[in-house]
């Protein structure tokens, strides 16, 4: 018997394919009707046998397009009307309540990059191909719904051929909004600096708008490139700074340049083969780097892969990605051949300056963001010309409009216990952002019988209140919330930064406009100096503060739908807590809306506040003077390096002068890195500790190796309260670190292999971790465990304390959608602020 049905398709269902997707499933399964894009979904009309209507449906949700994500697929029985055909519709630009998803910007799939490489493609060499299957989304969009006149592809009419392909629904390309060619689209343009000197004036922009034209260009940056020039490069959420990543001199001037002096390179390969070559890369570190995100992946060099010095120095791992975007694919195709052609042999010598260094026979690109140091990537062609003038020689550029700035996301895979591989976020931009995360289900709250009150206990609909989430200073991101989702913005970065806080601004106003949501509180951190609380405070919106690492725990919770209570792990470098001093190393008993603080590190002296932090010496005499060892041998070498500022950092803190206390376990880590020698002028932030962790070296795999564990114990001792204390501001114990510095002391002064002894370090967090959950457990019976923080970056920390907690029985939470460094705090803020607005709500009866 016929039936007629309206679906309605929630998700990532617009720019993906998806209506020709349901087309052809609508032919093969003899259904008739339509299917049409609006602002709050794909809606279908499909008309056909039961059984076949039935099929249909499950494969909606089922089989869907692989950029696609089906979040919801609602179903009502209608009356039928006779339709004869199957047909997809314009999409409605009529006035709704809500909008649908955005699909990120994804990589050219392999359809496309085979057509690009085909010298019998009309497409071929075009540096913007792409189909409903791949390319710009997001970073192109200006409204919904998702059409061609509602993206900067608006400014380039197809020509007959495209518009042919656009319009068939039968084609790859079928409504692919930014689908071009040489005749009709986007081009590369070119300009460097006069007489090939870096300081002269840039020359005339020369454009590609034949391939002939184009392949000019490219040869031209490809030269560039091989001569030890530094190129900027357009990609697709902003300008990347290229070098030869085999060249270190060219290395060694981007530095320079970018005034990025030791931070590691990211670099672009071909191929997985490529990377194999370089790195050890695992079957799920293989699925994420040839994903359509494309992220950079953390992999671990092979210790006999030769790299150019000034890449990655002294670090374990390598941030590698693949091309993305076509552009990329002809650059780093036409690089590897001319370097073959002109350094044949399996290793090459070339470019080191004072020592050239062998290179091995894989074309890497350096592939860095287009900033100034501590700026915003630049996207905009003339801005990049200003801002990227002292550092590039040649700008390739184009004429598509970037709408939205994006970095590069970062992540590594991880070990997780018995749950075997997990991938890790270590900034979250391109790909991922703006995919929605889940809130906690909004449901009714009970009285003490267990009777429902307050909102939706009549059985109704609750629609929970428009959040807008500030997050943090540092590593910033912001989130949005509406009905049971919270947009999470891409990476924006330090806020301190006044060219970042207005691109802060411009995002916020981007996602409120695109997914129409007009915020009706905000949620920001407690610390009163930081832009975004005194941003929160102007406005006329009720404010919610969420303490730093509070927001930290819950942001892993609510990834995992946890409702609490959990023992939270919080270990940072730096957050406003509720007594005012700086946190960091910080035990919470905690749920959704509120948390007990049952215990931290001890209290140190931080002489000079935040010039302990770039000095991390300061932090290490800061370290000793409380636990009472500035008189250990194993002191001598800290305290000769410090000279004269010992004195004045005893000064500081027998006068309490602008030494703040923290209970930071990311300073404890600067610290004994200081004290081992290892990092004593940081170059970035986390050197000392991502160097501390370096240093462990091949004893990271040992695992019958002698841990020291008595001596380096954390011990775990009753604190102290006043009459004004609370569960907020005081903890119930304290973890004290004192032994497990005086044990590193007596290792460093015995000569003690530095390797070892950084193990011994990181095992004794690895021992506390468990000891305090255990105590949490057999106090409160909780049976969860989260960790999160930046300190949870440190691969060997977090795998060995999942590993051990699992051991121990425990369940264990750790950020999974988001970074657990502060690119999850808006989330957590969200969340938390969520979670006060369900309550407040049933406080009042509503």
């Amino acid at each position: 018997m016929i039936e007629a049905l309206d679906i309605q398709v929630k998700g990532i269902v617009q720019g993906v394919g998806f209506r020709p997707f349901v087309y052809r499933l609508a032919k093969k399964y003899l259904i008739n009707g339509w299917v049409l894009n609006a602002a709050d979904g794909v809606f279908i009309h499909a008309e056909g046998e039961g059984k076949l209507l039935d099929e249909f449906v499950l494969e909606l949700s089922d089989n869907p397009p692989a950029a696609s994500r089906v979040e919801e697929v609602t179903l009502k029985e209608v009356p039928l009307e006779n339709f004869d055909t199957f047909d997809i519709r314009f999409s409605d630009a009529g006035a709704v309540d809500k909008t649908t998803l955005v699909s990120p910007d994804l990589a050219t799939c392999d359809d496309c990059a085979w057509e690009l490489f085909n010298p019998n493609d009309r497409r071929y060499r075009y540096p913007f191909i792409n189909c409903t299957n791949c390319g710009p989304r997001f970073t192109i969009i200006e409204k919904l719904p998702y059409d061609r006149k509602s993206t900067s592809m608006k400014d380039f009419p197809m020509c007959e051929r495209c518009a042919a392909e656009y319009g068939d629904p039968l084609d790859r390309r079928f409504h692919a909004q930014p689908d071009a060619c040489f005749v009709c689209g986007p081009h590369v343009s070119w300009c460097e600096h006069e007489d090939g000197d870096s300081e002269a004036p840039l020359g005339p922009v020369t454009w590609g708008r034949t391939r002939e034209e184009s392949d000019t260009i490219l040869t031209r940056a490809v030269e560039l490139l091989l001569a030890g020039k530094i190129v900027a490069v357009k990609g697709l959420g902003g300008f990347h700074l290229v070098c030869d990543a085999g060249n270190a001199e060219a290395l060694a001037l981007l530095r320079a340049r970018k005034r990025r002096r030791g931070k590691a390179f990211a670099v672009m390969a071909s191929d997985v083969a490529a990377v194999r070559r370089l790195c050890a890369v695992s079957e799920v570190e293989e699925g994420v780097l040839t994903s359509a995100q494309r992220p950079i992946v953390l992999l671990r060099k092979h210790d006999d892969a030769p790299f150019a010095p000034g890449l990655a120095d002294e670090l374990p791992e390598l941030g590698v990605m693949l091309p993305y975007t076509p552009l990329q694919h002809l650059l780093l195709h036409d690089f590897s051949k001319e370097l073959a052609a002109r350094f044949p042999l399996r290793t090459r010598t070339r470019g080191g300056g004072k020592g050239d260094s062998a290179v091995g026979e894989v074309p890497l690109l350096v592939m860095t963001s287009g900033n100034l140091h501590d700026e915003p990537i630049v996207t905009d062609d003339a801005e990049a010309s200003v801002k990227l003038f002292g550092v590039a020689d040649g700008f390739l550029g184009h004429d598509r409009a970037i709408r939205a700035r994006y970095d590069d996301s970062v992540v590594r895979v991880i070990r997780a216990g018995s749950t075997g591989e997990a991938v890790q976020f270590i900034r979250r931009a391109r790909g991922y952002a703006p995919l929605p995360l889940s809130l906690p289900k909004w449901t009714p709250a009970t009285d003490g019988g267990g009777a429902a009150v307050g909102p939706g206990a009549d059985g109704t609909a609750v629609a929970p209140p428009f959040i807008f989430a500030t997050g943090p200073e540092q590593k910033n991101t912001f989130a949005l919330t509406r009905d049971g989702e919270a947009f999470v913005s891409q990476h924006i970065g330090d806020l301190e930064n006044a060219e970042t806080y207005d691109a802060w601004l411009a995002a916020k106003d981007r996602y409120e406009a695109l997914f129409e949501i007009c915020p009706t509180r905000v949620a920001c951190d407690l610390h009163p100096e930081y832009l975004t609380t005194k941003w929160a405070h102007d406005q006329e919106l009720p404010v919610v503060e969420v303490q730093h690492h509070f927001a930290h725990v819950v942001s892993a919770m609510a990834e995992h739908q946890l409702s609490g209570p959990v023992c939270g792990i919080a270990f940072d470098g730096t957050g406003y807590g509720a007594d005012g001093a700086l946190w960091g190393g910080e035990v919470l008993l905690a749920n959704l809306s509120a948390f007990e603080r049952f215990a931290n590190l001890a209290y140190l002296p931080m002489p000079g506040g935040a010039a302990a932090v770039k000095h991390p010496l300061r932090m290490a005499y800061g370290a000793l003077w409380a636990f009472d060892l500035l008189d250990h041998p194993g002191a001598h070498n800290m305290l000769a390096a410090l000279g004269e500022q010992a004195d004045i950092c005893e000064q500081m803190i027998d006068r309490d002068l602008n030494t703040p206390l923290t209970s930071s376990a990311g300073r404890l880590f600067d610290a004994a890195s200081a004290l081992l020698g290892i990092c004593v002028e940081p170059t970035y932030e986390g050197e000392p500790a991502i160097l501390l962790e370096a240093a462990i070296g091949a004893f990271a795999e040992q695992d019958d190796y002698d841990s020291a564990a008595e001596r380096y114990a954390i011990a775990v001792t009753k604190n102290t309260a006043t009459a004004a204390s609370t569960a907020q501001d005081t903890s119930v114990v304290l973890l004290d670190a004192a032994g497990t510095f005086r044990a590193l002391l007596d290792d460093f002064a015995a000569g003690v292999p530095v390797s070892l002894v950084a193990r011994r370090f990181h095992d004794a967090f690895v021992q506390a971790i468990v000891d305090i959950s255990l105590l949490v457990r057999g106090v409160y019976d909780i049976e969860t465990v989260v960790l999160t923080g930046g300190v949870f970056m440190n691969r060997y920390l977090v795998e060995h304390a999942l590993a051990a907690l699992e051991v121990a029985g425990f369940t264990v939470a750790v950020n999974r959608d988001l970074p657990p460094n502060d690119g999850c705090i808006s989330f957590g803020q969200a969340v938390v602020a969520w979670a006060a607005s369900k309550e407040n709500a049933a406080n009042a009866g509503v």
